[in-house]
């Protein structure tokens, strides 16, 4: 029997006879959502905390090569060319590339993480950082043990819905289920259930949990939900913002001046033989 997943009904054209398969999710490849906002992506999302590469590093044995995949405005790539002799950098969206952070020992390019133009058996690390969920995994996975190392390590990781107070977080879930539920790309479920449905078969996995914590003004909490591909999706078809139906409750919520503001983020890794 098929557990359903409970946002099931806003997945939209993913229904079929009003039941979405939750074994079989459809995989939009090669989906550009970030691209329209991406001076805002650079500017308001949220970095990964330090114990996350610190869980990940000594997992990798040689620090040559590495490559992050779906790179965004680089800001992962930034971190391992601290600790790689070279990092390569792709994304789909040239407009987020613009926005990447120059480095001497990061090379950014545009590439599908499906079809590459690296060579084979090039990297000893491969990240994914919040972008999994929408590749084809099957493609995703042959290019991934085309281009690695043997006994190279892949990670991938993501985080979850923000949370910042009792009183404000009932107010985020109705916000994000049912005024922008529909609007999400079912792609976007995966990160609610941390990838337990993207298959990963490779060996040795582990698994972990971190958060990221921030202080934010009201102000700046709403500038982040600005970047939400849905709410951006919302305002092309309905010539309004979203945000601002949820703005004066919260505020009315909101501690003066700055609030911590919390993400869980998950991760995997596993071994590529």
């Amino acid at each position: 029997m098929i557990e359903l997943l409970p946002h099931a009904r806003y997945l939209g054209s993913a229904r079929q006879d009003g039941l979405y398969n939750a074994l079989s999710p459809p995989f939009m490849s090669a989906l550009d959502r970030f691209s329209a906002q991406a001076a805002e992506y650079a500017r308001y999302r949220i970095d990964y905390p330090a114990a996350l590469y610190e869980w990940l590093l000594p997992q990798v044995a040689c620090r040559e090569r590495a490559w992050d995949c779906a790179t965004g405005n680089g800001q992962v790539a930034v971190v391992l060319a601290d600790h790689f002799v070279r990092v390569n950098a792709t994304d789909l969206s040239e407009t987020q590339l613009a926005q990447a952070t120059p480095r001497s020992n990061i090379h950014y390019q545009h590439a599908r993480a499906e079809q590459t133009p690296f060579p084979s058996q090039r990297f000893d690390l491969i990240t994914v950082a919040q972008a999994a969920h929408w590749f084809e995994p099957k493609a995703y996975h042959q290019e991934v043990r085309r281009v690695a190392r043997p006994g190279a390590v892949l990670a991938e990781w993501g985080y979850g819905l923000v949370q910042v107070s009792p009183e404000i977080d009932p107010l985020i879930q109705h916000f994000y289920r049912e005024t922008i539920g529909p609007y999400w790309d079912v792609n976007r479920w995966h990160i609610d259930d941390e990838y337990a449905r993207i298959p990963f078969p490779f060996a040795d996995v582990q698994r972990a949990h971190f958060a990221v914590r921030r202080q934010w003004s009201a102000e700046r909490f709403f500038q982040y939900l600005c970047t939400w591909s849905s709410v951006v999706r919302y305002q092309k078809e309905r010539g309004e913002d979203p945000v601002q139906l949820i703005a004066a409750e919260i505020t009315q919520w909101w501690r003066e001046g700055e609030q911590e503001v919390s993400f869980p983020v998950f991760a995997r890794v596993g071994r590529i033989e």
